[in-house]
């Protein structure tokens, strides 16, 4: 599965944006997908994931409230639609995927064996 993550750009503070993740090679409907940012100077993490057979929709505290998940299997595509930016949104955003992630371990990068490119969200104040 090949991942290719786009959206991203620079948005004022409280601003939206919408980020995609097109899946090539195969199709991920019964896939664990998920997203992860990387701010500078800091380790990467967890910002939300989804899975249909694994039954689980779940976002970071950091972000609940602001940010959804989705996805569009006629396209093979994940989305992050992002409302109300914080300029601690700042990150390069990166999805992920894999076809045997558990609920438990929904939030461990290690979960996911399949990783986008990323793309650069830059949110000023």
């Amino acid at each position: 599965v090949q991942l290719q993550a786009s959206g991203g750009g620079l948005v004022q503070a409280g601003g939206s944006l919408r980020l995609s993740c097109a899946a090539s090679g195969r199709t991920f409907r019964n896939y664990g997908v998920g997203w992860f940012r990387q701010a500078p100077g800091k380790e990467r993490e967890f910002v939300a994931c989804f899975s249909r057979t694994g039954g689980f929709t779940t976002y970071a505290d950091s972000v609940k409230g602001r940010f959804t998940i989705s996805t569009d299997n006629t396209k093979n595509t994940v989305y992050l639609q992002m409302n109300s930016l914080k300029p601690e949104d700042t990150a390069v955003y990166y999805c992920a995927a894999d076809p045997s992630v558990i609920s438990s371990e929904r939030r461990n990068q290690l979960a996911y064996s399949y990783w986008g490119q990323g793309t650069q969200v830059t949110v000023s104040s």
